[in-house]
């Protein structure tokens, strides 16, 4: 058993003990705190995520746009039409794409966005729905969308877009499809 301190001479050890941690404490807090300001001032980037992939960005944008721009095509274009479809699907996407070019030219990297024909073709090729149980007619790139005639009718199936992102640091470049989900 330890004995307890009178009060008096031990009782003022123990308060100066605490009063010297307390001043300690609060020095090394006013040490610390511009050394956080700092640290967050300066945005050390390797401990925040960045997700900065603009073809992905371009698909999920371009995703909602071409459901609007195919929105009604099937009931107002036969297949004869499909290159009027395909016209009005551009047309219709053109808001969408002139946004997206002008995007990111505030922080000195410039977003181009256009349409890639040949990619659109292999998609066509490739990945047009068919198969037993469907009576879908062929798929047609046409300037880079891909369309399919079903029950004589014109669908919008997807569109290919090249993606090139600039800065005064680096290019880079990219390509998607972006595919309309439509019910088949």
């Amino acid at each position: 058993m330890t004995p307890r301190p009178q009060a008096g001479r031990g009782c003022d050890r123990y308060r100066n003990r605490a009063q010297l941690v307390l001043v300690a404490a609060v020095v090394m807090t006013a040490a610390l705190v511009p050394l956080a300001l700092a640290y967050l001032q300066l945005g050390y980037g390797a401990s925040v995520p960045v997700d900065d992939d603009p073809v992905r960005d371009v698909t999920d944008t371009l995703e909602r746009a071409l459901v609007d721009a195919a929105d009604g095509v099937p009931d107002s274009y036969a297949w004869s039409d499909r290159g009027a479809a395909v016209d009005t699907v551009r047309q219709r996407l053109r808001p969408t794409l002139s946004t997206l070019n002008r995007s990111r030219l505030d922080d000195d990297t410039a977003l181009a966005v256009t349409y890639n024909a040949s990619r659109a073709s292999r998609w066509a090729s490739a990945d047009c729905p068919g198969g037993p149980g469907r009576a879908f007619g062929p798929c047609r790139a046409d300037r880079g969308v891909v369309v399919q005639e079903r029950a004589g009718e014109t669908h919008v199936l997807a569109v290919a877009v090249d993606v090139r992102v600039s800065s005064p640091a680096a290019e880079r470049r990219g390509t998607a499809v972006v595919t309309h989900a439509i019910r088949s």
